[in-house]
């Protein structure tokens, strides 16, 4: 990755990222930082699928809101969530950059139950408006923990399929490469996002 820069964006300087990974990888804090640091909008695609009362989203009635919400943001955007199926390859064929944030199982597993419980107490929002957790919930085979626990490995062999294809310097796609995976502890996202901070404000110097 040393050859590239942190993030690629497009020939006029846009930058248009998709934040993906299984949840609890830290998708939200990621594209909503990433996206305060670029100055274009965040879209949590959570908050497209789930209507308040955790009422689904129809497939159709989603494409068109998510595609309608992308056009208007003419200078890029920030996006996290996956939603292929619903959604296809709306977001992905877009994107400038797909950022796959890969941490150790070990390391996002507790830090979703943590979350699960803050919502539970309302110390922290909800994955989307009028979706508050409940205990019923939470215990359930609908709950993000399960979620979480049983998708981890799909969610994987997903995204090391979609690197392959698009993977920086190691895609077959090479004209379409633009995926790059951020794993380990934590230290590779944190230099990922100081670089980031640093290509910002030396293209705000050179503007200046």
């Amino acid at each position: 990755m040393a050859s590239y820069p942190p993030l690629l964006g497009d020939r006029n300087g846009h930058y248009r990222v998709h934040v993906v990974g299984n949840c609890g990888a830290g998708k939200s804090t990621t594209a909503s930082a990433l996206a305060k640091t670029l100055g274009v909008p965040y879209l949590s695609l959570d908050t497209f699928f789930w209507q308040p009362g955790w009422k689904k989203t129809p497939g159709d009635e989603m494409r068109a809101n998510v595609t309608a919400a992308l056009d208007a943001c003419k200078n890029g955007w920030v996006v996290d969530g996956n939603y292929e199926k619903r959604l296809g390859p709306i977001v992905q064929s877009l994107a400038t950059d797909v950022i796959w944030l890969d941490p150790p199982f070990a390391l996002y597993f507790p830090r979703i139950i943590l979350r699960t419980f803050l919502r539970l107490l309302r110390l922290e929002p909800p994955c989307s408006p009028g979706c508050p957790e409940t205990v019923s919930e939470v215990f359930s085979k609908e709950s993000i923990i399960w979620w979480c626990i049983t998708y981890h490995r799909l969610v994987r062999r997903r995204n090391t399929e979609k690197m392959n294809l698009i993977g920086l310097g190691v895609g077959s796609d090479l004209s379409g490469q633009k995926m790059r995976r951020l794993g380990g502890w934590g230290s590779e996202l944190r230099q990922w996002m100081q670089d980031v901070v640093g290509m910002v404000a030396m293209r705000k110097a050179k503007k200046d």
